[in-house]
């Protein structure tokens, strides 16, 4: 699961990292460290630039909103539902399939959080049951520094309430593609509590590694033979995990101090 993450390079830092093409400067988000459902975040698309000469994709760098509405959706509500994509369905369930086929997208990330659970609440997860409160907050981070370009997808919605003109009259939207958090040891390892991915939660956002960005953006890839190996998780041990503080559970919270990696977990905490 993805349900919290901090993303504070610069757009021109990531502008550089993932070879984009073009950006707009308007479109600048503030640091945050602290990311949660329906906010707007950076997003790397490939995509035609409107009204241009050449109809070829362009590598963009855009401000979307967390929280896919499906294109055939009545209303917007619901989207702080969609915020993950489950990677082993995707393929076939209705409000993903489309955008899977011709609307992937990467999402960067310095890391994600994650709240370590209990064996039973990891079995309600699981089961796609409502679990109890989470515990212990954990950063999830690449154990180089480098970016964490989480695979995901985009969507369209027309406000049909709206005029054409009117500046809200299109939602652009994305979700998180998530798969099996990684069972064998992390890169770097707290000294005490979990020793892999897996023993805090049992999802994790699909990471996609440099070599696969290209063929991950390419619209062109339609094939669904050819892009399930795209699916695949990244090699392990590329990741470090560490406790932070419990003020990142709440979403008003927002600042560098949030990644402060702790000795060990908080006093009354799991782990």
């Amino acid at each position: 699961m993805c349900g919290r993450y901090a993303s504070s390079r610069k757009p021109e830092d990531l502008a550089t990292i993932f070879e984009v093409e073009t950006w707009d400067p308007e479109e600048t988000l503030e640091p945050d460290y602290n990311v949660a459902p329906t906010k707007e975040v950076y997003v790397v698309l490939d995509r035609p630039v409107k009204d241009a000469e050449s109809p070829r994709p362009v590598r963009q760098l855009r401000k979307l909103k967390w929280g896919l509405v499906p294109s055939w959706a009545k209303s917007p509500e619901g989207a702080a539902r969609m915020i993950n994509a489950r990677a082993e369905t995707v393929h076939e369930k209705p409000s993903y399939r489309k955008a899977f086929t011709s609307r992937r997208c990467i999402i960067p990330a310095d890391g994600y959080y994650e709240w370590v659970t209990a064996a039973s609440e990891r079995d309600l997860e699981v089961e796609g049951k409502k679990k109890r409160p989470r515990k212990q907050p954990y950063f999830v981070t690449p154990a180089d520094g480098s970016v964490f370009a989480m695979a995901g997808l985009y969507e369209f919605w027309r406000d049909r309430t709206l005029a054409d003109d009117h500046p809200l009259a299109w939602w652009v939207t994305c979700s998180v593609i998530t798969t099996e958090a990684e069972t064998g040891p992390l890169g770097v390892a707290p000294a005490e509590g979990p020793q892999s991915l897996a023993d805090i939660h049992p999802r994790m956002p699909l990471m996609l590694t440099p070599d696969r960005w290209d063929s991950w953006l390419d619209p062109s890839h339609t094939d669904l033979h050819d892009l399930q190996p795209l699916l695949a998780p990244p090699p392990e041990g590329l990741m470090r995990a560490f406790p932070v503080s419990t003020a990142v559970s709440n979403v008003r919270n927002n600042g560098p101090e949030l990644l402060k990696e702790l000795e060990g977990p908080e006093e009354g905490t799991l782990f």
